[in-house]
């Protein structure tokens, strides 16, 4: 894969993100904006502890149905959730149906409700300062950062699982808590 890819539409793109419909529109219209809402980040943390091990497309193409599985991602519903909504699923063949990552989504979403200022106040107080210059390669992007490791560090405290420093810096692109659009990609975000 290159570095940066030349759409069919002319324009530049991160290399990941010009390979299928789903990453073009991920990648032009969301990934790298910033999230602020609790029930936007607790999705965020959920699809991507879906993800671990496991390709993004598959996550992206099973978004909707995610969504619809999971309440929308309302951190106060799914907090309620129990063993029948556990079964249920288990047995929903649009998610991954992985028990240990279904369960930790569940008491993530507990755990969310318990942080005094709010899942995107704890979040949101790990972004590192934004970079001068934007990455020129996929080799100038880091997997992990101290921000990341502090991060996923804070978020197991506070009893979250399935979120490591790997995790939690993937969070950080697709949030907007950092940009990794490499230099010469089309997408500016605000």
């Amino acid at each position: 894969m290159s570095d940066l890819v030349m759409g069919a539409d002319g324009l530049a793109r991160c290399g990941w993100g010009g390979s299928t419909p789903e990453y073009i529109a991920y990648h032009d219209g969301e990934w790298g904006r910033p999230v602020r809402t609790d029930d936007g980040l607790y999705e965020k943390v959920t699809l991507e502890a879906f993800q671990s091990g496991l390709s993004w497309l598959i996550i992206l193409r099973k978004r909707e149905s995610f969504r619809a599985a999971f309440d929308g991602f309302h951190i106060e519903t799914v907090a309620k959730y129990g063993e029948a909504e556990v079964t249920r699923l288990l047995a929903d063949p649009g998610i991954v149906r992985n028990r240990a990552k279904v369960e930790a989504a569940i008491n993530n979403a507990r755990a969310a409700l318990d942080l005094p200022d709010g899942l995107a106040s704890l979040l949101w107080s790990y972004a590192p300062p934004p970079r001068t210059r934007r990455p020129k390669s996929f080799g100038e992007v880091p997997a992990i950062t101290p921000e990341s490791t502090a991060m996923a560090k804070a978020l197991k405290k506070s009893g979250f699982r399935f979120v490591g420093p790997t995790t939690a810096y993937a969070l950080m692109q697709a949030t907007g808590m950092v940009d990794d659009h490499l230099d010469g990609c089309h997408v500016k975000l605000p």
